[in-house]
């Protein structure tokens, strides 16, 4: 090997970066670890998880800032750790569907229009089995109405589309306008909802607009809260314009809030200590009577004091500025202190203080400052019906611009009905000298003043200290209200924290187990150099999980079996290379020859081998999604990785050790003549294997044909729930009772006998709250029996951490999505068929090796299909056909092809050694020659699935096809891919002469 010094500096360095990037995961951990402690012991109850939880936050935000080591502190740490997934960390996964309809609805201001209705309808029932985007639908379904305009006055050519759309239009001129105005309003929907997601406060959260189609996925680790989820995400955007106080008008009643909630404190730890306070106190002179005196005083005292004894003015401690005189801001507080802000304000003793005219007061947050730690706190001057004077539905267009000075400002036009209420509202704005705020679900965007009297014909100008990016979403936010269009849930994923470590916990044994199999039996099987292989395995591991948080990949339980899966196959690259140089060894070459042409002639063989694997798993991360794309995703990064630590790191310890005359043996005494003199005629047995092969396959297909297979939601729709009890619990009891409930209902068992995944398509064209929250509601009150205990229907319903009992994880997946989930799965594994069949061509140069190799790959994935619907109604774990199976069978597809294409590289390799044998001869020579290696890979790969298999419960159906696809792939490759490459090349009478350059190409 050339350049070994190039390559070890490159291997140390490497080595150094993966343990760096893998150190922010090592402090984050520490310092999570001693807050769970603290939280541990100062919250001990059983009953307590949510004490526990908000302890935690609390301790990790008070050192947030603080530096653990090298000046890295823990925010900066968390913002570099290995991400983990839904499944690892629990939380929520959505994709919502932004309704175009809506939208369409909207800019036709809500047309009566006969064709236009009846065009809507028919793209409702054409969106059901169809691919394309909701406007495409429209438009075809538009265009069959004989004589429709999309012009018409009565539907786009309307006075709020004037500036685009004219009378004279034909329909192809106006169908990019719309496309335009959709892609504006989704584009508006997505900041809002990112918005949100920001407030809502989990870390890492991840929100993408997937294509054209207006979905938007969302996905937020750790969140547990589900109802107010859902809530957040799905509720229309309500933009608003409302009169505020001033602060002086405010802060006599937060003054006399802090008083009263004082002396409650007061009360209570006078009566018992346990309930003191363990926040910063500040010692208060109750007998000023200056208030803006005290005020300043109780600040300034709260900012300097570190006596933890000391007096506690709940209020006050929290206030970080108070605001200006004559302005609409009456404090600020840290963000994190918000949540308990809000439940002093509106606790009722509290509001109970408010003057009459101030009764009906809201307050509300000021939109978060970049870089800034605090958030305003505004008075919003609410009336009885909580309706505001303006709302966002008159904005017909919101614009960034520059003034004449060059500041950033944002322009808005409202329609007639809203340029006189905001003429009204600004002229009272100014002759009060006073405020309008710009309100979005609740948060103050601006709260601009009015200096110039009352503002005529309905065009604006907002200005204020924005940079140009918050000019743009202050004009997306005023759009947004213009165009209010439902976000349905059209497929979501729950799972609880207790799952997600349970996850964890059961990955890491799996792995561990896994490992400790796979670097025993190297060290049995090939003594010293399987030590060396091991040595190698371990930098392999270390460099995947380096460049998995390196590159800000989530890691997910499909993840961690792709990282063990890839342990197992990269094996298989040192068992080629060991194999070839045992076999160079017994032609008589020197160690150092023999080494030297092993790893020369294994070259060809690994490179093919985790080409077409790589190529499977590129299809997996191009058409999968969430947790299946962290299986690519990993498995893409353990090829690579395999191939530098095989071909280089091995290279350099076996070089290293026999630079100096040692001999090194590539086989320990139990197994130095294994399989050295076998001469077993495969080609004789093909005609057997073809028969045992095709009456298999027969009767797989017709149990696909007569009782098919158990599809999952991923590819029917429906909703899902893992649900624990608190004993165990018959599957086919509850089975009958949520039958009789729900209509169709199965349950199976996953994992523990208490535990139980739930499927049904109850209302499965149905979505929202309500339906949500009645199948839970008939989910609850059917299974109550069973739970154990006095449960209620919100602890069920959330998945108690205390009791450990309900709904631990749900899943839910509207038709229109599982169809294009299906269709996503079809194109996959087709596709991966025909690029494979297009490499191995250009490969082999013989379309009977590619004819052998599909061959194979048909026969391995209608067998796993066969067993999996012969199966699937008495095997005691959950085998639904989603899209993890799918990812199953393309993992079987790409290590089937590994096995013949290995074996199709030494058939290549013997034509040309062996030009005057028989063409039976050399096939058969081959096919012995590298049965070593096909069964010590096929062990290793056994052992390491069977690991997972044990002890990752929920992958149970995942790690079976995954076995059963090794077992029938390592058949095949030897009884199915070859004997038809065999017969195919016999038929057309092809000569096994091959040209040097051929065999060598």
């Amino acid at each position: 090997m050339q350049n070994k010094g190039l390559v070890r500096v490159f291997a140390i360095l490497f080595g150094l970066v993966c343990i760096y990037q893998l150190s922010y995961t090592y402090l984050t951990y520490t310092k999570e670890k001693e807050a769970e402690n603290y939280a541990q012991q100062k919250f001990p109850g059983e009953d307590a998880s949510k004490l526990r939880e908000m302890a935690e936050r609390n301790y990790l935000d008070s050192i947030g800032k603080d530096p653990i080591f090298a000046g890295i502190t823990y925010n900066d740490a968390k913002d570099k750790e290995l991400n983990k997934g839904l499944d690892l960390k629990g939380g929520i996964n959505v994709i919502l569907q932004i309704s175009v309809k809506d939208i369409l609805k909207g800019l036709s201001n809500n047309s009566k229009d006969p064709a236009f209705n009846q065009a809507l309808l028919a793209t409702d029932e054409l969106q059901k089995n169809s691919q394309n985007s909701y406007i495409e639908d429209f438009f075809t379904e538009f265009e069959k109405i004989p004589d429709a305009k999309l012009a018409s006055p009565d539907i786009f050519a309307n006075k709020n589309l004037s500036d685009d759309i004219s009378f004279d239009m034909t329909n192809d001129q106006v169908k990019p306008v719309l496309t335009r105005k959709i892609d504006e309003s989704i584009t508006s929907a997505f900041e809002v909802l990112r918005k949100r997601i920001d407030k809502f406060g989990v870390t890492q959260p991840n929100i993408q607009r997937l294509g054209e189609t207006g979905r938007i996925l969302v996905e937020l680790p750790g969140a547990k809260d589900v109802d107010r989820v859902k809530k957040l995400l799905q509720s229309t955007a309500q933009l608003e314009f409302w009169d505020v106080y001033k602060a002086e008008e405010i802060f006599p009643f937060i003054f006399a809030a802090n008083t009263l909630l004082k002396e409650e404190m007061e009360k209570k730890e006078a009566t018992t200590s346990e309930d003191a306070t363990e926040v910063d106190a500040a010692q208060v002179d109750s007998t000023k009577t200056d208030e803006d005196a005290a005020i300043d005083d109780l600040l300034a005292d709260a900012e300097d004091s570190t006596d933890l004894d000391a007096q506690v003015n709940p209020i006050f401690d929290l206030i970080a500025n108070q605001g200006g005189q004559g302005g609409p801001v009456i404090l600020s507080v840290n963000k994190n202190d918000v949540e308990e802000f809000e439940s002093y304000l509106n606790d009722p003793k509290v509001r109970a203080l408010l003057s009459p005219e101030q009764r009906y007061v809201r307050f509300a947050w000021g939109k978060p400052v970049k870089d800034s730690d605090f958030v305003d706190l505004y008075a919003i001057k609410g009336n009885r019906n909580n309706e505001p004077e303006l709302s966002g539905g008159v904005i017909t267009d919101a614009r960034q611009e520059y003034n004449q000075v060059g500041q950033v400002t944002v322009t808005m036009q409202m329609d007639g009905k809203g340029a006189k209420a905001w003429e009204e509202m600004t002229g009272r704005a100014s002759t009060n000298r006073s405020q309008i705020a710009i309100v979005l679900d609740n948060v103050v965007y601006s709260a601009p003043g009015v200096s110039t009297g009352p503002i005529s014909g309905g065009r604006s100008e907002i200005t204020g200290n924005f940079s140009i990016e918050e000019g743009q979403d202050l004009a997306n936010v005023l759009r947004a209200g213009k165009l209010p269009a439902s976000a349905d849930i059209i497929q979501s994923e729950v799972v609880g924290p207790s799952l997600g470590q349970e996850a964890i916990d059961s990955g890491i044994m799996s792995f561990a187990i896994a490992l400790v199999l796979i670097l025993v039996w190297m060290v049995f099987y090939y003594g010293k150099a399987g030590i060396f292989a091991d040595v190698a395995l371990v930098v392999n591991i270390l460099f995947i999980f380096g460049v998995l948080a390196g590159l800000k990949a989530v890691l997910t339980l499909p993840g961690i079996a792709g990282i063990v899966l890839t342990i197992g196959m990269s094996v298989d690259a040192n068992v080629l290379i060991f194999e070839r140089i045992k076999e160079e060894l017994t032609k008589g070459k020197s160690q150092v020859d023999a080494i030297k042409d092993g790893f020369n002639n294994a070259l060809s063989s690994i490179l093919d081998a985790n080409i077409t694997t790589g190529l499977t798993g590129l299809i997996l991360l191009f058409f999968g999604t969430g947790p299946i794309k962290g299986f690519a995703t990993t498995l893409l990064i353990g090829i690579l990785t395999s191939l530098f630590t095989a071909i280089f790191i091995t290279r350099l310890f076996i070089d290293g050790y026999g630079k100096n005359g040692k001999e090194l043996a590539f086989s320990t005494g139990m197994t130095k003549n294994l399989f050295s003199n076998i001469n077993v005629d495969f080609l004789g047995k093909r005609k057997i294997a073809y028969i045992i092969s095709g009456v298999v396959i027969v009767v797989g297909l017709g149990s696909l044909f007569t009782q098919g297979l158990d599809q999952g939601v991923d590819f029917v729709g429906g909703r899902s729930y893992t649900v624990r009890f608190a004993k165990d619990v018959a599957p086919t009891e509850i089975e009958n009772k949520l039958t009789g409930v729900f209509g169709s209902a199965q349950a199976k068992t996953l994992g523990a006998n208490n535990q139980l995944k739930i499927t049904t398509k109850y209302k499965v064209n149905e979505t929202g709250e309500a339906v949500d929250a009645e199948i839970a509601n008939k989910l609850y009150t059917t299974l109550q029996p069973y739970l154990g205990g006095d449960i209620s229907y919100d602890e069920f319903a959330n998945g108690d951490e205390d009791k450990q009992i309900g709904i631990m994880s749900s899943m839910k997946v509207g038709p229109t999505i599982a169809d294009d989930i299906k269709q996503a799965a079809f194109w996959s594994v087709l596709g991966s068929l025909i690029v494979v069949f297009l490499y191995i061509l250009l490969r082999f140069r013989r379309w009977q090796f590619s004819l052998g190799a599909v061959a194979a790959v048909f026969h391995d994935v209608l067998l796993v299909l066969g067993v999996f619907s012969l199966t699937w109604k008495f095997m005691p774990f959950n085998m639904e056909i989603d899209q993890a199976f799918i990812a199953a069978i393309l993992t079987v597809i790409g290590y089937s092809l590994n096995d013949t294409v290995v074996v199709f590289d030494r058939i290549r390799e013997f034509f040309g050694e062996h030009t005057n044998w028989p063409l039976a001869k050399n096939v058969n020579a081959a096919l012995n020659s590298t049965l070593s290696r096909t069964l010590n890979t096929s062990l290793t790969t056994l052992l390491v699935l069977g690991a997972i298999f044990i002890f990752a419960a929920p992958l149970r159906g995942f790690m079976f096809s995954l076995i059963i696809g090794v077992l029938v792939g390592t058949y095949s490759s030897l009884f199915i891919a070859t004997p038809v490459m065999y017969d195919t090349v016999k038929k057309v009478g092809l000569k096994t002469k091959v040209k040097k350059e051929e065999v060598t190409a």
